[in-house]
């Protein structure tokens, strides 16, 4: 099986690891709200031609190693994501939501993580283009 992206002008493999955090950390990722704001992330990542590769939350947090395009940039992908599963949720959740931020429709914190992945390790790659010609 081909890991890689086939296009019509390029071969890619870009992955990163997103983590996003609830505003004020609030530990509200939980149960069936953890289940739909899972989705709802997936969702997205399928609309958008992005390809999951895991996601996990904790209660205040959520983890996703994705794959996707060399035309979209990380903040690009980090800002659709948090700005759709926020308006799904405050759509489906709001009496969960008003609880913890009130009438605000808030549900991520302003920052994230951000961290590209290799299949292969830095010293490989040296080595490999050290020995081209």
């Amino acid at each position: 099986m081909d890991i890689y992206q086939h296009r019509r002008h390029n071969k890619n493999l870009l992955m990163v690891h997103l983590i996003f955090v609830t505003k004020y950390r609030k530990k509200i990722v939980l149960g069936d709200f953890r289940d739909a704001v899972k989705q709802y992330l997936f969702d997205t990542c399928v609309k958008n031609h992005w390809y999951v590769k895991r996601m996990e939350t904790d209660q205040d947090h959520v983890h996703i190693l994705l794959q996707y395009n060399p035309t979209d940039s990380i903040t690009h992908i980090v800002s659709i994501l948090k700005q759709h599963s926020t308006y799904l949720s405050w759509q489906q959740h709001s009496a969960l939501l008003e609880q913890h931020y009130w009438k605000k429709h808030v549900l991520w914190s302003d920052s994230y993580f951000a961290a590209s992945i290799v299949t292969v390790s830095q010293a490989v790659i040296e080595r490999y283009i050290e020995n081209q010609g």
